[in-house]
């Protein structure tokens, strides 16, 4: 069975798909049997012939140049751009604990790494059918670890860690931090992730820059974060 990592972030839009796009490219760059994964992704496009296409996996698979198939990689995928609780009460189809791990570890049976990433923030809702499932639930159930993806700049000593310590406190591990849309230089910045990691007590483990196609991390410690 292959290795895993799961990546969350702060909340929505912070990059979590550009960067485990960037974490995948890397994997494969060095010849790691690398797949991906994702429990449910909502806000898709349909393609010319109405199927609807889950644009993350789609989006990683390009930037990285994995040939993982797409019908692997996400078992719900939504049309409606909101939290897939939601999406799947408009469209039906919710998202279902026994799915998600069924899928993640045939994953897992083929890889050797596996980058799971999450929707949202950690505290994203999938169903709300049953008493809820919620992400933090399926990261708990997987066994998972996690990075945490965070902007560089305003405000992010507060997102950050206020997402480190609730996943503390739901003994959920974390072994270190990304930030995006980092500018090296940029005085708030720099001090931004010299507070994080002092706050947090965690280490920054790459800086991606704004636009920047590569993850700041060598690649044995980049697996050496991935767990069995």
């Amino acid at each position: 069975m292959g290795k895993k990592l799961f990546i969350t972030g702060t909340g929505t839009d912070v990059g979590k798909t550009y960067v485990t796009g960037l974490i995948m490219k890397k994997l494969q760059e060095h010849g790691k049997s690398a797949g991906y994964y994702k429990a449910a992704m909502s806000g898709n496009e349909r393609d010319g012939r109405g199927a609807l296409l889950p644009g993350d996996a789609l989006f990683v698979k390009n930037l990285s140049g994995i040939s993982q198939p797409l019908p692997e990689m996400c078992p719900y995928v939504y049309e409606a751009a909101v939290s897939p609780h939601l999406a799947a009460k408009l469209e039906g189809n919710p998202v279902r604990m026994e799915v998600v791990k069924k899928g993640f570890l045939e994953v897992c049976g083929k890889y050797d790494y596996v980058t799971m990433e999450g929707s949202g923030g950690i505290l994203c809702p999938l169903s709300m059918e049953g008493g809820g499932l919620w992400l933090e639930d399926v990261a708990r159930e997987l066994g998972l670890s996690s990075l945490v993806v965070a902007e560089a700049g305003l405000g992010t000593i507060n997102s950050l860690t206020l997402t480190v310590e609730y996943m503390r406190a739901k003994n959920l591990p974390v072994k270190g931090i990304v930030f995006n849309r980092f500018h090296p230089g940029d005085v708030m910045e720099e001090d931004n992730l010299r507070m994080c990691q002092e706050r947090t007590g965690l280490p920054v483990v790459a800086c991606v820059a704004k636009g920047g196609g590569e993850l700041s991390i060598d690649i044995q410690a980049l697996t050496a974060l991935y767990e069995d």
